[in-house]
């Protein structure tokens, strides 16, 4: 998400950044890019022009222009005019401050990802709240909707609530939240019905609902990919269901982005969690400081620490160090490690959160470094016997044409591995006389190999 802007932003800030000092028409040329680069990313005209009347203002005065570092001022101006435009430092969580079970509305249009994110919600909540959840689907309009909630109940361990046929929205939301009563839930997930567009049909459902069962939350799940269309139908809904905030999906689909800069900015209503993939728990809290620092091409080193934290198993990580320390890395490691990398997001989601992203997508485009080559490093290694993995260097012409068919790859693909794993090994040993820190410092060097 947000590349193309990330990539127009980053052009322009090198631009201010050589220069040593700055003067007005370089402030106001460079603003009006910023807002060319705004606007190219699909952000609402009426925000962006409050946006760069704002940070403009602000990044004339004197104390700016005559500080020391004027070009890193004005870029952390148009960070903090970001953030504020985002939503203001830091996330806003699902409010669960409710006597149980608490009621969470999902409502949003047809094909928005609304019952997948249900499930997915769910899921982050049993697993960071530990609370225990019900889902009800409340879709009788849409073929197989109430199954297709079912299933994806089983897939994350969540509990559904039964289907009784040609039973009402209404009705099923008050029978959702007398189970829950009863059973002891500590929330009550509804999924609504959406629509191709919102209609007065399925507003005066969802308000029938939302008076059934007084909610503590009203969710709006918005597509990114759609764009203004997802604003427009956001501020509908507000008028009419009183939304209390914005779950964003295909997050990681969306390369301009301009929908969740725009969101909060014209409705009032915080982005709480954002769809960063397919998978299950791919769900993740908005952070409007993250978000900003990521476009803005500064990473995202919170994050990327947390997603370590998440997936990284402790006594795995002490023993690759000490095997580093030894010299005794291996090809079982490093297919280790590209599980590693999957597991906290694949080569993008971790690119996106490196500080100067742009440079090292360059670099790793230039070495042609990317999701497939680590499919490929990992399909040769798994056509490997075990003694293999363990002793590279057994590998002669007869055993490299037998990997290479038995990954579908060549001879030439086996060979570049092999070489950037000697590369590797070479950085490991010596990253490794650094001690363990070094380590963790260096990461996984020796990833992109010279052209």
């Amino acid at each position: 998400m947000f590349d193309s802007l990330a990539t127009r932003l980053g052009a322009t800030f090198d631009k201010l950044t050589r220069h040593g000092s700055l003067t007005e028409g370089d402030v106001s040329t460079a603003m009006r890019e910023v807002r060319v680069a705004l606007l190219e990313a699909d952000v609402a005209l009426p925000v962006v022009k409050q946006f760069i009347d704002e940070a403009k203002a602000e990044a004339l005065g004197a104390e700016v222009l005559k500080s020391v570092t004027p070009g890193q001022q004005v870029i952390k101006i148009v960070n903090d005019h970001m953030v504020k435009m985002l939503g203001g430092a830091g996330s806003v969580a699902i409010n669960l401050a409710a006597e149980p079970p608490a009621a969470i509305l999902m409502v949003g249009l047809q094909g928005s990802g609304k019952t997948t994110t249900s499930a997915k919600l769910a899921k982050l909540l049993k697993e960071k709240e530990k609370k225990r959840a019900l889902l009800a689907s409340l879709d009788t309009s849409r073929p197989a909707a109430m199954e297709q909630l079912a299933v994806l109940g089983q897939q994350v361990g969540i509990d559904t609530l039964p289907i009784v046929d040609g039973e009402q929205p209404v009705a099923i939301a008050k029978r959702a939240m007398k189970t829950g009563r009863q059973q002891g839930y500590d929330i009550v997930i509804l999924d609504t019905a959406g629509r191709l567009h919102a209609d007065a049909e399925l507003m005066d459902e969802v308000v029938a609902v939302r008076k059934a069962t007084n909610p503590v939350e009203t969710l709006l799940v918005a597509d990114a990919l759609t764009g203004q269309d997802a604003v427009n139908v956001a501020t509908q809904f507000k008028k009419r269901v009183e939304i209390s905030g914005i779950i964003l999906t295909r997050v990681d689909g969306d390369g301009r982005g301009g929908a969740a800069l725009s969101m909060r900015a014209v409705t009032g209503c915080p982005i709480k969690v954002i769809g960063v993939g397919e998978k299950l728990d791919a769900l993740e809290p908005f952070h409007p400081e993250r978000i900003a620092s990521r476009i803005l091409g500064m990473g995202d080193v919170v994050s990327l620490v947390e997603k370590a934290q998440e997936t990284i198993d402790e006594k795995e990580a002490e023993n690759l160090a000490k095997k580093v320390k030894k010299g005794g890395f291996d090809l079982n490691d490093l297919s280790s490690q590209l599980n590693q990398m999957r597991r906290m997001g694949g080569m993008d989601g971790l690119l996106g959160m490196l500080p100067g992203v742009g440079k090292i997508k360059r670099q790793m485009a230039e070495a042609q470094v990317d999701e497939k080559s680590i499919d490929r490093m990992q399909a040769i290694i798994s056509s490997m016997t075990g003694d293999e993995r363990s002793n590279p260097k057994r590998l002669n012409g007869s055993r490299k044409r037998r990997i290479a068919t038995g990954s579908g790859t060549s001879i030439q693909d086996v060979n570049r591995l092999l070489k950037q794993f000697k590369q590797m090994n070479v950085m490991m040993k010596r990253v490794g006389k650094l001690g363990e820190k070094g380590l963790m410092r260096a990461g996984m060097p020796g990833m992109i190999p010279p052209r």
